[in-house]
């Protein structure tokens, strides 16, 4: 894929119109309150992962509606604490998989929550939360972008961003890890979900940002054929008379709208020959980030995969001058 997308210099200044929809901030405030209205219940059970540099623990604790959500916590072996942390928040269609799967943070010297997506883990990982809360709407194309989105208040993407909130309380409540050090992270769907975690949350001290999906859904929609923004133009192809629906569902998600509510400490990247995600959905979020320590690594050959092995050095070393890991 060859450079489709505005230039590198519009794309620094590229400030689109956002419409917020009204009452947005009631919204996710009744969302939040009424998913703690569940007792968090953290359960924490420690499970062989046949290594000998991190502990895991088996996680499960409420989100939104009570479902109880899985995930994995990895520490390093031997730790005492108290621990900065990351909660991680996985690409779409994975699900957290296998303790040994995914763990680089713990490594580093932090606590790595990792977060299964409910209703996800049909495609590169294994998941283990259902998607349990039954949405009103009929209509839905495969896969998730379409689950209960003729309204906010069914929509899927409302419960994995409640669900992600209480990961953050989940990993704040564990033993070993220090509350004031939580930094959120995620890749693809993750990053759209740790943007919002992090506009959401107020005490989340650091949020890494790549490749987000979810952002700036009026140009995505038009501008790539990639899923998963295409399982929504294919919705929309079938269901013309819930367009206007639909469109004020996702402003309820979309990270462009939520960024501006966000103020701990971000470093996004983005990757100019990335068709999934268009450069401009990531720079009207990123633009509109309400913090002021901000950065975002620009990668101008890479695709989807966004800078990768090279991206996460960066990030090693971004996230260690604000949470300092512990020695290991």
């Amino acid at each position: 894929m060859a450079h489709f997308d505005l230039p590198l210099a519009e794309l620094e200044q590229y400030r689109p119109r956002i419409d917020e929809p009204d009452g947005l901030d009631a919204f996710w405030e009744r969302t939040l309150a009424e998913t703690r209205e569940f007792p968090l219940d953290l359960q924490l059970t420690e499970v062989e992962n046949h290594l000998a540099l991190v502990t895991t623990y088996d996680v499960t604790y409420s989100g939104f509606g009570g479902t109880r959500v899985k995930a994995w916590l990895h520490v390093p072996a031997g730790a005492a604490g108290p621990l900065p942390a990351v909660v991680e928040f996985l690409g779409y269609s994975g699900g957290r998989g296998l303790p040994h799967q995914h763990m680089s943070y713990a490594l580093a010297g932090y606590a790595h929550l990792v977060m299964d997506t409910r209703g996800q883990g049909w495609g590169w990982r294994a998941g283990d939360t259902p998607d349990d809360v039954p949405t009103t709407t009929a209509g839905a194309v495969p896969g998730s972008m379409t689950r209960g989105i003729e309204s906010p208040e069914t929509y899927f993407y409302r419960r994995v961003f409640a669900d992600a909130v209480r990961a953050v309380d989940a990993a704040m409540a564990a033993p070993l890890v220090d509350p004031a050090r939580v930094a959120v992270a995620g890749g693809s769907q993750g990053g759209g979900i740790a943007i919002a975690a992090a506009a959401l949350h107020p005490q989340v001290a650091a949020a890494l940002v790549d490749v987000p999906f979810l952002c700036h859904f009026p140009r995505a929609l038009t501008l790539t054929d990639n899923d998963p923004y295409h399982e929504v133009v294919r919705f929309l192809a079938r269901y013309h008379e819930a367009e206007e629906a639909v469109m004020r569902t996702l402003a309820h998600v979309d990270g462009a709208v939520l960024a501006a509510r966000a103020t701990a400490p971000t470093l996004f990247s983005v990757a100019l020959m990335d068709a999934t995600c268009p450069p401009s959905t990531v720079f009207a979020a990123f633009n509109r980030w309400g913090g002021q320590d901000k950065r975002i690594a620009v990668y101008p050959f890479n695709q989807h995969e966004g800078g990768d092995e090279h991206h996460q050095v960066r990030k090693y070393a971004w996230l260690a001058e604000r949470l300092r890991p512990t020695a290991v």
